[in-house]
């Protein structure tokens, strides 16, 4: 029997399926930079408020998330150009349009992009069942039509989701969602139609709450190296997942930048890493573990 939220089997780690990623890599490391867009006077839905400070503008919470795309994406830019980090961003669609040199620089380098919605600052919890399909529909539509490419991955914008959100980014086609914190390794999730894979995200690896808790980068930096020893470690058993976020308005400062130089120089002098995509990473679970993972869950949950 399926554990709450009644979306993943229980699976214990000691005990399922090795992985073994493509060349017998140890970690598939994926990079998300979120890179989104923050609305000066975003539309309210009665529920939640993306500025805490009232009443609107809130013109030093905008100000200070604009700066990413004015500045702190560049900067950023740099420092995973000299790795040749391949990034999979979680992209606010209204991005291709608002800041199109931004567009120009991802597509340029062949990241891919993973659907957050159009606006950071507009949700979906409160949409109905028909809202959301449309909603989904709409995002692939305009990512295609703006890009020549197709969406694989989904993260609800502001990680908002409803009850159904799993159910319907399956039926609009998304082979996997990332907004799960869930497991070191990807996982089947269950839904009505069809199959979705979770490809693991973080939180504890992620530069914005950390830093809006008074933590800095050379924290930042010095948890991401302890998560990656220890996943490299177990990761020589049965493959493991790492995922590390950042945002340009918090990692693109100046005071902070030298941090995922130093985090990234150490990671990726490992050898037996995979520093993939998440839709290669998506891919080659489906094709390789994901009826596995489903057949061994039934053992575990009859």
């Amino acid at each position: 029997m399926a554990l709450p939220p009644y979306r993943v089997d229980y699976s214990p780690i000691i005990d399922r399926p090795v992985i073994k990623w493509p060349n017998n890599a140890r970690v598939a490391f994926w990079v998300a930079p979120n890179i989104e867009h923050y609305e000066y006077l975003p539309p309210l839905d009665g529920v939640r408020n993306p500025w805490p400070r009232t009443p609107h503008p809130d013109v030093q919470q905008y100000s200070s998330h604009e700066f990413g795309n004015r500045v702190g994406f560049w900067r950023v830019l740099d420092v995973l150009d000299n790795y040749g980090i391949r990034c999979s961003t979680t992209l606010s669609i209204g991005v291709l349009t608002h800041f199109p040199e931004v567009a120009e620089a991802m597509l340029k380098r062949d990241w891919t992009f993973v659907n957050h919605g159009f606006y950071n600052t507009r949700y979906v919890t409160t949409f109905s069942e028909e809202r959301e399909r449309e909603f989904l529909r709409e995002c692939r539509e305009t990512f295609h039509r703006l890009t020549g490419r197709e969406l694989k991955g989904h993260s609800g914008p502001s990680a908002s989701n409803t009850e159904r959100s799993p159910d319907l980014v399956a039926e609009a086609g998304f082979l996997y969602q990332t907004d799960w914190k869930i497991d070191d390794q990807p996982l089947p999730i269950n839904v009505r139609s069809g199959k979705l894979i979770c490809v693991p995200y973080t939180a504890e690896l992620n530069d914005a709450p950390l830093f809006r808790n008074h933590f800095e980068a050379d924290y930042y930096a010095e948890i991401c190296k302890a998560q990656f020893d220890q996943l490299y470690e177990e990761g020589e058993e049965s493959g493991r997942v790492m995922c590390i976020a950042i945002h340009p308005y918090a990692m693109g400062r100046p005071h902070r930048i030298k941090y995922l130089d130093e985090l990234l120089s150490y990671i990726m002098s490992h050898d037996g890493v995979w520093q993939a995509t998440t839709d290669e990473i998506a891919e080659y679970y489906q094709a390789n573990y994901y009826d596995q993972a489903v057949e061994y869950a039934k053992t575990v949950n009859r």
